[in-house]
């Protein structure tokens, strides 16, 4: 959905995404965060809130945030404070979440990312350290339902947006870009299918120049897939509500990926609902100047200044660049193969077009890999790229240097990816792909395929550019497509002068 009205209604989108934080233990607790033990056997007595237990705030999460806010240029708040969200809940044996609400630890930022060709930025209100619930289990074929603990206390950073999208295009084209930064500095594995990644949408419309309508929030997407399919299903159902005379309930929403339909969960609560006030057994958050620049310090290369310098060092369009520095792994690979053969543009045309779609074909076609329109939609890693960056700059150094043509070089790689062969030369060698170089020779093929073809001969020389390009097609015919296109284009040009 890319219009911005839809049937005469803008689309108003906002975002919450909760992410998991890779530490090792829990945010209040020693316990383990590792996923897919056995049941309640990672829940602590912290994390099951019993009588005389304290949380101790876990630094690692806190960094984490630090490094997060840094990377978006948000302001980090030296001092932020921890409060109760008061709700009940079966696998929130506290009676309340520990959050953060009046000082969240950071503050604005913004996220920009290409939609097409066109930049897009998403102002961010806050990001909030928290903790996790549990997990409630439905078990429908028995009739039963239980409690797993294992989750509750896991770190998570609460990320919400300013109500700045007006697709599910640009919704999905923010949310991949977040998984990315976070991805990208390690503070989460991005994992959706896990949870590790929860997006949050929350969907709006009105009509132009109108104050904002009421939202509902569809929660707990977890595949990017689902995220555009709820949304587009969603803006369909509020319009269809409203111009049917009815107004629309704050709710909260949950997408049955079955029906690719949207259902109400409950009535959507306000803060006051929640009851915060200060947690009493957690002090004050404090962050020194000092503590933020060593984590400044230690910060990788982030996507939008490694953009900047592909840009600045390699001649590369804005586009180009951002599209190379979608992953931290594909944008080695196309800096080791750009310094290997000196050529970064063709570099990056090869790793941006051919590389990325093997990749997604490769992913797509091993035995249990998901479909890309399955739930794991997420771009295949370069752990799947078969072509080392060295062998890909040997490619393109024998385009340049004319033993091959550009059309011969896509069966080399495509042997290489598939390990029909280790080596560039030999692959060429073995497929008889070599460019014929020899003037001579080629001078010779001409002759005769003009000797053989007058009528394009002389509907060239009237001025018809299409009798050349036959002309040339013939001479390609002939030399089983081995002649140096560009050689013939000047050979054959200078004898029909």
């Amino acid at each position: 959905m890319t219009a911005k009205l839809v049937q005469g209604y803008e689309v108003v989108i906002g975002f919450e995404t909760h992410a998991q934080l890779s530490t090792q233990s829990k945010i209040f607790s020693r316990a383990s965060v590792a996923f897919g033990a056995e049941p309640n056997t990672q829940a602590c007595a912290v994390d099951l809130a019993l009588p005389g237990t304290l949380p101790v705030m876990n630094r690692g999460a806190v960094e984490r945030a630090i490094e997060f806010g840094l990377a978006i240029g948000s302001h980090i708040a030296p001092r932020s404070i921890f409060a109760r969200k008061n709700y009940f809940y079966p696998d929130l044996p506290k009676g309340y979440q520990i959050s953060q609400f009046e000082i969240p630890v950071v503050q604005g930022g913004e996220v920009s990312f290409f939609l097409g060709d066109e930049k897009k930025t998403v102002r961010l209100v806050r990001a909030h350290l928290e903790e996790d619930a549990g997990k409630s289990l439905h078990e429908d074929f028995i009739g039963q339902s239980g409690i797993d603990l294992n989750r509750a206390g896991t770190p998570l950073l609460e990320i919400v947006t300013e109500p700045d999208m007006r697709s599910s295009d640009e919704a999905v084209a923010y949310a991949k870009e977040l998984h990315k930064i976070v991805t990208w500095i390690g503070i989460c594995d991005g994992n959706m299918q896990e949870g590790s990644f929860r997006c949050d949408a929350n969907v709006s419309v009105r009509k132009p120049g109108q104050p904002l309508g009421t939202r509902r929030e569809i929660k707990n997407l977890n595949s990017f897939k689902f995220m555009q399919q709820a949304i587009d299903f969603e803006v369909r159902w509020q319009i269809e509500q409203i111009e049917d005379g009815h107004a629309i309930q704050q709710a909260t929403v949950l997408f049955d990926p079955d029906t690719g339909e949207t259902r109400s969960m409950r009535t959507k609560e306000d803060a006051a609902d929640y009851r915060y006030f200060p947690d009493p057994d957690l002090p004050p958050l404090v962050i020194e100047p000092e503590w933020i620049e060593r984590v400044r310090s230690e910060l990788p290369e982030l996507p939008r200044a490694m953009a900047a310098r592909f840009v600045a060092d390699y001649g590369l369009s804005e586009y180009d660049a951002v599209t190379l520095t979608q992953s931290k792994g594909i944008a080695s690979y196309f800096e080791k193969t750009a310094k290997a053969c000196q050529q970064p543009k063709l570099a990056a045309n090869w790793v941006t077009n051919d590389v990325r779609r093997f990749m997604t074909e490769g992913a797509r076609d091993e035995e249990g890999a998901p479909e890309a329109s399955e739930v794991r939609d997420d771009t295949p890693g370069v752990e799947v790229i078969r072509v080392p960056a060295e062998a890909l700059a040997k490619l393109i150094t024998r385009i340049t240097d004319g033993t091959i043509s550009n059309a011969s070089a896509k069966k080399v790689f495509g042997e290489l990816w598939t390990g029909q062969g280790d080596e560039v030369d030999a692959v060429i060698e073995r497929l008889g792909l070599k460019q014929m170089n020899d003037s001579s020779a080629l001078e010779k093929i001409i002759d005769e395929v003009i000797a053989a073809n007058a009528d394009n001969v002389a509907q060239f020389r009237a001025g018809k550019d299409k009798a050349f390009n036959a002309l040339v097609g013939q001479v390609m015919k002939a030399s089983k497509g081995k002649a140096n296109p560009q050689q013939v284009n000047d050979l054959l040009r200078s004898k029909l002068a």
